[in-house]
């Protein structure tokens, strides 16, 4: 029963939420090559500048099966709970954009844990030519890793809904795959729905997949 409440909560919240920046994806080898495209990287503007101040969370490290260190900006709950979302940015990166739907979504929900996953080790794009280097250079053996390495970090006994945009969206559904009976839910805002049926028969949760309708910058 918590388990539906918390989804019903996620997908309920996320059907009526907007979003900072937008891109539209698709999975391993897709979306390395239209990250490359020009006429991708022509549709996008440069993120506004912006730095997200009194930020509630803090970033944090954690061992990655690769034997690497993966980081993440982390919200903890108020008072202890089993209860997470992991969140995965855009091909942008992890940057304070980021970081601040991290903490709306922690006001959203109530008492829940945040991570709010980098994919690319620290480095954030500036620019649709960085942004599309950074994503079409993404290892995915790589970003697995990080993903595996911080399910580890939180733990066997916590229910863990996932959200992403874009790039991220399909690592959302890639996360909800990797945690197995944890998943309680799984959020991909626009981008390719995934195809391939042995991934999808993996997965143990629910999807709400979002189209992109408008942005807010």
């Amino acid at each position: 029963m918590k388990k539906t409440i918390f989804l019903c909560m996620l997908l309920a919240l996320s059907a009526g939420a907007l979003f900072a920046q937008s891109c539209c994806v698709k999975n391993g080898s897709d979306w390395q090559v239209l990250a490359m495209s020009s006429d991708f990287k022509s549709s996008h503007l440069a993120p506004e500048p912006f730095t997200y101040e009194n930020q509630r969370g803090s970033m944090i490290q954690f061992k990655t099966l690769d034997g690497q260190d993966g980081n993440a900006y982390y919200l903890p709950s108020d008072s202890p709970t089993h209860k997470v979302l992991v969140i995965f940015h855009e091909w942008w990166g992890l940057n304070d954009y980021i970081k601040r739907e991290a903490a709306r979504w922690q006001e959203r929900l109530g008492n829940v844990d945040i991570y709010a996953i980098d994919l690319y080790d620290g480095a954030v794009a500036s620019s649709p030519d960085s942004a599309s280097r950074l994503a079409s250079n993404l290892d995915p053996k790589r970003a697995e890793s990080i993903v595996r390495g911080a399910l580890s970090k939180i733990g066997r006994d916590m229910q863990i809904a996932t959200l992403g945009w874009c790039m991220g969206g399909a690592w959302s559904f890639t996360a909800s795959v990797l945690a197995g009976n944890q998943a309680v839910g799984c959020v991909m805002f626009y981008g390719f729905p995934e195809k391939d049926d042995k991934r999808i028969a993996k997965l143990q949760t629910d999807v709400l997949y979002m189209g992109l309708e408008r942005q807010v910058h």
